[in-house]
């Protein structure tokens, strides 16, 4: 069984790998971590919680400035794989970088999952960080909920930097998430999740979930028209969980937009052409 596989593996290994967390990595690192690299996503220096619903939500906080949260990517996604956002906003802003429900040291639960509920987990963690309104930077499935926050909460959001999340309707794609494959895939990275979460052994469950609801989820015009605060849309032009036509459709229907895309880049383009990326972002927000 994929779960029990993995849970083993955790259980096995969780004690020396508890050890050497200051050390983070992101999945499919190839290289290790500089020695001096902070450890997002597992930093107990500025690690807290809060309560939203049903979990307790954990995010880090850097900098001062203006609010910013940051959003990581879904499923195989982590804290620390937004590391040189986080370095490089840190440095003029308030960095508000959250790990969401079932990912990191952040809680399951067991409410249905949907957007709604992602956008109030991050809406919670804003509210026990600032009274002012903050600006959002998320990628694929955190750029999805930050689709949903400016929607739901127009007033607390000012800008928001989307990358590789397009229209999506039920039927453009099928995710099938196992988490033996998962392991195969990148063990060390697995290993270290797991040691990080407070309920390891509900992923798969958590996964049977979370394939149904992206199976079945819309994000098309009436999400992206309720839109009303500046939003950059940004995408790696061979972004194979996003296709170009559809980040293109997004952007089409958001009223405050601005587009930019990274010429032969995948999924996830800051990961392979970070400067590129900032080059686009710096001057959306500095307008």
């Amino acid at each position: 069984m994929p779960l029990r596989f993995l849970f083993i593996v955790w259980i096995s290994t969780s004690t020396a790998l508890g050890q050497r967390l200051a050390s983070m990595r992101h999945f499919a690192q190839t290289t290790p971590s500089p020695s001096e690299a902070i450890p997002y996503g597992n930093n107990p220096k500025t690690g807290h919680y809060t309560e939203a619903g049903d979990a307790r939500i954990y995010y880090e906080i850097y900098g001062k400035g203006k609010p910013f949260v940051v959003l990581h990517g879904g499923v195989y996604g982590s804290t620390y794989e937004m590391a040189t956002f986080i370095d490089s906003l840190s440095k003029s802003y308030q960095v508000i970088a959250i790990s969401t429900r079932g990912h990191g040291k952040s809680e399951i639960g067991f409410t249905p999952i949907t957007y709604e509920q992602k956008a109030n987990d991050v809406y919670a963690v804003i509210q026990a960080v600032t009274t002012d309104s903050v600006l959002v930077l998320g990628f694929s499935d955190g750029a999805y909920t930050g689709y949903k926050l400016t929607s739901m909460y127009p007033e607390r959001v000012r800008k928001l930097v989307a990358i590789g999340a397009g229209e999506q309707v039920p039927g453009l794609r099928k995710v099938i998430l196992n988490t033996q494959t998962a392991f195969e895939l990148d063990s060390m990275y697995w290993r270290q999740q797991l040691t990080l979460m407070p309920e390891p052994g509900r992923l798969q469950e958590y996964w049977t979930k979370l394939a149904d609801f992206y199976n079945t989820m819309t994000a098309s015009k009436a999400l992206f028209t309720s839109i009303r605060c500046p939003v950059l849309v940004l995408s790696g032009e061979r972004d194979q969980n996003a296709p170009l036509a559809t980040v293109i459709a997004a952007y089409q229907m958001i009223p405050n937009n601005q587009l930019s895309i990274i010429p032969n880049a995948p999924h996830p383009v800051f990961l392979l052409n970070f400067p590129a990326v900032w080059a686009s972002v710096l001057p959306f927000l500095n307008q």
